[in-house]
């Protein structure tokens, strides 16, 4: 009766860490998918691209131009239909980048500046930033 008992228990254990494992990698292999399906998706870009130009205005010195790839933002705009002329926006002190009719992300920068977005129409891969005094 005793050896019974305890063959039971060693089956319990070991069906109780295998049900533990599966559903630990059953989890880890959702997190991973939905970590490489959010990785270049629109929304992280416009942020990663508003707080970059915030912080190239910050740096800049007035009278200065700054040309930045935005070649993969670029393309996301226009699989939505959306204009590349009108992804980033600068208004104030605040950029605003939009890659659809949805959405967009907003970041301001503390430079007491004028500084203007535009979309270069020669190399349709990159914008430029013209960063002026204030008046």
């Amino acid at each position: 009766m005793k050896n019974l008992l305890r063959k039971n228990k060693r089956g319990n254990i070991l069906t109780e860490n295998i049900i533990f494992i599966v559903l630990n990698l059953a989890f880890i292999t959702i997190l991973l998918l939905f970590l490489f399906s959010r990785t270049g998706d629109a929304s992280v870009l416009e942020e990663k691209y508003a707080k970059q130009i915030a912080l190239l205005i910050d740096a800049a010195e007035p009278i200065m131009t700054i040309h930045l790839s935005m070649e993969d933002a670029i393309e996301i705009a226009e699989k939505e239909n959306f204009p590349a002329g009108e992804i980033v926006k600068i208004t104030g002190n605040v950029v605003t980048v939009k890659l659809g009719e949805d959405g967009g992300y907003s970041y301001s920068f503390f430079n007491d500046v004028d500084a203007n977005a535009n979309f270069d129409t020669l190399n349709k891969k990159e914008y430029y930033f013209v960063v002026n005094e204030k008046q």
